[in-house]
């Protein structure tokens, strides 16, 4: 039987949280977003990377 999950509660990350979980400067993090290395999501003016990119990015060995 099935059993009734509920998928993983979305993370979104503000820029310098995620500097901080990748262990890099906040803009190095600009950097990555500038050159497509990590995808972001954009509400308006805001910017957010959601903790799946982060952790493709990781997986990936933090290559773009």
């Amino acid at each position: 039987m099935m059993e009734n999950s509920k998928p993983k509660e979305l993370r979104l990350y503000r820029i310098p949280e995620a500097a901080q979980r990748l262990n890099v400067s906040v803009r190095s993090v600009w950097r990555l977003i500038a050159e497509k290395a990590i995808e972001v999501v954009r509400v308006g003016r805001t910017v957010r990377i959601d903790e799946r990119a982060i952790e493709k990015f990781i997986a990936q060995g933090g290559e773009q």
